[in-house]
């Protein structure tokens, strides 16, 4: 996996925001029984253990979708917040994916129980009617701006607002977090059926709540890609989105029902076992794998048909 410190990274690299730190070595810079902090994102971690004196910020998404949900390994959030509140490095999460119960959790880095300085909301905190984006902080960090210093051309915009509570009104009085923990749970479990079924396509089933992904093996998908499959999926009545070629990610409505999860597992068993085999035959036979590349929007690095992760 990568994720670069540097610049402030957007959308699926977590990301220290400081100078680029190219003189790291590598993991073995960062001791993993010291920090419990390694694999995701083990370069920020490395920047603010040794250089947290010259770190501003560390800004990251605690699943990181673009990248494919990826999840993770348990104490990565609490070390990270360790080591922020011990460098006084003011931590940002960016919820805007993962926020307002969409990973069983109102938010995702309730999981681990972390509490950042600074939340950045959106998406679902619009429920689908307008466009809602908030930035959540304690007056210790709201309050540095002073009056004028800050202006908004949309900012606290009425008609927003009231969108805003009552989507989290009804999120909270439904129990929408504890449901999609659940439904989670149970299209997980059909989704690994359908994996068991496949074991040479499907390479991996991971998610929390109702944000999942389902990884597939790039060669034997070759040389078809997620994409086709989502296509196929389209076809069947099921919308998904695809992400480097060999990961499709679900991310279904909180108020799913159970028939609409067996609905959506039996879309995709059927995808792999009719639609799959007609799109590779009609692919160009002559092609070669794709080449190394790195996503231009997380920064993950792929390599050949196999998307394996650099």
């Amino acid at each position: 996996m990568e994720s670069r410190s540097g610049a402030v990274e957007m959308e699926s690299r977590s990301g220290a925001v400081e100078s680029s730190q190219d003189d790291l070595e590598g993991p073995s810079a960062l001791e993993p029984e010291e920090t419990e902090v390694s694999w995701f994102g083990w370069e920020e971690a490395c920047s603010l253990s040794l250089n947290g004196g010259r770190i501003a910020g560390f800004l990251f998404e605690p699943i990181q979708g673009e990248a494919g949900v990826v999840i993770p390994p348990d104490g990565y959030l609490k070390a990270a917040r360790e080591l922020c509140s011990k460098h006084n490095v003011l931590m940002i999460a960016d919820e805007i994916q993962t926020g307002i119960a969409r990973t069983g959790r109102m938010l995702a880095c309730d999981w681990e129980d972390v509490r950042p300085d600074v939340v950045i909301l959106g998406k679902a905190l619009g429920a689908g009617v307008i466009p809602v984006s908030a930035v959540l902080a304690d007056k210790d960090i709201m309050l540095c701006f002073k009056p004028g210093e800050h202006g908004s051309t949309f900012g606290g915009n009425p008609l927003a607002s009231a969108v805003g509570i009552a989507s989290l009104q009804v999120i909270m009085e439904e129990g929408l977090a504890k449901r999609a923990d659940q439904m989670g749970q149970e299209f997980r479990q059909q989704l690994v059926r359908v994996q068991q079924k496949f074991p040479d396509i499907i390479k991996e089933v991971r998610g929390r709540g109702l944000l999942n992904a389902v990884e597939l093996n790039g060669k034997a998908l070759f040389p078809a890609s997620a994409y086709d499959v989502c296509l196929q999926l389209k076809d069947r009545g099921i919308l998904a989105k695809p992400t480097h070629n060999t990961i499709i990610r679900l991310a279904p409505p909180l108020c799913i029902s159970l028939d609409e999860i067996q609905e959506a597992s039996k879309a995709l068993s059927d995808a792999l076992e009719f639609d799959l085999p007609k799109s590779q035959k009609q692919k160009p036979e002559k092609v070669s794998p794709p080449a190394s590349q790195s996503c231009d929007r997380c920064g993950r690095k792929t390599s050949g048909s196999d998307d394996t992760v650099l």
